[in-house]
């Protein structure tokens, strides 16, 4: 298997793939704390249920 970072792929579309997951991760977070649903979320190897709250996914700023 390849190490280098993700990033650093020839093909365009899998470079830009990481951000592409953070941007949809973004928006079902969103969902979810519309619609007062929980995420599921790996952590290591864990799996998590995590509620997002409305607070939760106001920006901060800067």
């Amino acid at each position: 298997m390849n190490q280098k970072p993700i990033e650093q792929a020839k093909d365009p579309d899998l470079a830009n793939s990481f951000d592409a997951l953070r941007r949809a991760a973004k928006r079902a977070r969103q969902i979810a704390a519309q619609t007062g649903t929980a995420v599921i979320v790996r952590h290591g190897d864990r799996i998590d249920r995590v509620t997002v709250t409305e607070q939760e996914k106001k920006p901060t700023s800067a």
